[in-house]
């Protein structure tokens, strides 16, 4: 199988004049500042004008995140108050959900994901429990699931995917991207399941024989591999934690993202159950722009949410270790590769629906493939929504001043 080898436009970081940025004086004139930027359904000014979501939304509002608390996470915990209580035992933190230290007058429920939930979905999670309100996810696993489990996007916290391959680059000198890899027989390890490795293998970058899909997650296999492999992760991880937390490495590694492959996949996306959307429709006005402004607000001084995720994850007592200068790194890498960036306008959070076309395009024959076909009549439309979005709020120019 071929799928599309289409390399997406980065985005680009244009100067941004200094503005109000403050939630309270958004004003949404349109779903986007672009028509190539999701659909036309205007945001309401008078509702995004609105810090209380008391009557309007859910109380709580319960969150369903893909992994254990991260930096990737930090627009939630920016709106997590302080106060907070944590239930350990079933991984979840709930408090005050706040916009810049105002209460909005109802809760803010964060539920773990990955291993705390058996690695489900969100969105098996959504339909087996209603009160879940919003889920992270990413589009590809959006498009997969439509059928059976239709949700819908209604923000993009992050730009692209922090997804990578990542190698020894003194092991490999000659590799600069992940096409050179393909070039050779290394192994790449890799979790079970992952589309993206779908588009590498069709694509031609990487080829079947030299794959793996035993991957676990522990580094222990490729620091006893003393580097000849190369394996998944994550730019906001890996690269410092096998630097610097891994005693048996602790030297850098080379990787690159798989966005810019060809893969346009956006990641931890939130999403509602599209059919409850309808039901939602009032609180999203209100609570997509808080979500926007609340992943400026981390990007910007992010120090109170990583002490917010360190003492929740630390307090859940997993497998999972995940250091304050982890989380610090991870923050500096989102910010300096565009991980987290206001894309091609200047607006943080909304979709590009020629990007997602590009994704449907891709993943359609992919899962077609897989006998798990997705419904015929969809597009970006069904995937994500800019209908909720702010397109005021968005990330300063560097040095720029916010307000």
């Amino acid at each position: 199988m071929t799928v599309p080898n289409t390399p997406p436009t980065r985005p680009h970081h244009r100067r941004r004049l200094p503005a109000v940025l403050a939630l309270v004086l958004a004003v949404a004139a349109g779903a986007c500042t672009s028509a190539s930027r999701g659909d036309t359904s205007p945001a309401t000014p008078a509702a995004n004008a609105q810090v209380s979501l008391k009557g309007v939304c859910p109380d709580p509002v319960v969150v369903q995140t893909s992994w254990y608390p991260q930096s990737e996470h930090g627009e939630l915990y920016q709106l997590l108050g302080n106060g907070y209580r944590i239930d350990a035992a079933h991984k979840r933190v709930t408090g005050t959900l706040t916009i810049r230290g105002k209460s909005t007058g109802v809760r803010l429920e964060l539920r773990a994901g990955g291993p705390a939930v058996g690695n489900q979905t969100a969105p098996a999670l959504m339909y087996q429990d209603p009160s879940i309100t919003l889920g992270m996810l990413n589009p590809d696993q959006i498009i997969q699931l439509s059928k059976t489990q239709p949700v819908i996007g209604v923000v993009a916290p992050m730009e692209l995917d922090a997804q990578v391959i990542f190698w020894d680059p003194k092991a490999h000198p000659d590799w600069h991207t992940i096409a050179d890899i393909g070039q050779t027989d290394t192994k790449v390890l890799y979790f079970q399941g992952s589309t993206y490795m779908d588009y590498l293998l069709g694509s031609g970058i990487l080829r079947q024989k030299q794959v793996d899909a035993s991957y676990d997650g522990s580094p222990s296999v490729f620091v006893g591999s003393r580097g000849q492999i190369a394996v998944q992760g994550y730019a906001t991880n890996e690269p410092y934690t096998l630097q610097h937390e891994v005693k048996a490495w602790g030297k850098p590694v080379a990787y690159q993202l798989v966005y810019d492959t060809g893969y346009p996949n956006y990641a931890n996306v939130l999403a509602v159950r599209t059919d409850k959307r309808n039901t939602l429709d009032a609180c999203l006005h209100r609570l997509v722009p808080m979500l926007q402004q609340a992943q400026v607000d981390f990007i910007t001084n992010p120090t109170a949410a990583i002490d917010r995720i360190i003492k929740v994850n630390d307090a859940y007592k997993t497998g999972f270790v995940y250091s304050r200068a982890n989380a610090q790194f991870a923050v500096t890498q989102m910010r300096q590769l565009g991980i987290v960036a206001n894309g091609g306008d200047q607006t943080l959070g909304n979709f590009d629906t020629g990007r997602l076309d590009r994704l449907l395009h891709i993943v359609a024959p992919i899962f077609a493939g897989q006998r798990k076909p997705i419904p015929a009549d969809l597009g970006p439309a069904q995937v994500a929504t800019n209908a909720y979005i702010a397109p005021s709020i968005g990330l300063p120019a560097p040095g720029g001043n916010q307000r």
